[in-house]
C-alpha cells in the first residue's frame, strides 16, 4: 500500500480483472487498495477501429478488481494518435 503513495497526483493506467483499461489522475487510495481517480477515461480497444475513450470523471475502483497500476508518461501518451491504434481487447481474468 505504501508504494501507491508515489502515484498520487500522477496520471496512471489501471487494468481491471474484467479487462477494462482506465486512465486517470490518482486522487487517493485506502488501506484496501481502493483507488479514486479524477479526470478518468475508459479506453476501449478494437481491431476494427481506433481506441475509443469514454469519459468517466471522478471514479472509484475497488482494490480487489485491480490487476495492474502503472504511471503514464503524459508527454508520450499525448503524442500517440489513439485513433490509429488497433488492438484486441483484453479478456477477463479467470481464477
Amino acid at each position: 500500500m505504501a508504494s501507491l503513495q508515489g502515484y498520487v497526483d500522477h496520471r496512471v493506467l489501471l487494468i481491471l480483472q474484467d479487462g477494462r483499461a482506465i486512465v486517470g489522475v490518482m486522487a487517493g487510495f485506502d488501506q484496501k487498495s481502493n483507488v479514486v481517480l479524477s479526470d478518468s477515461k475508459e479506453r476501449v480497444y478494437s481491431t476494427d477501429e481506433g481506441v475509443e475513450e469514454i469519459p468517466l470523471g471522478l471514479y472509484l475502483v475497488k482494490g480487489d478488481q485491480i490487476v495492474l497500476i502503472g504511471e503514464l508518461d503524459e508527454a508520450l501518451d499525448q503524442s500517440v494518435d489513439l485513433s490509429t491504434v488497433r488492438a484486441e481487447p483484453l479478456p477477463p481474468i479467470r481464477y
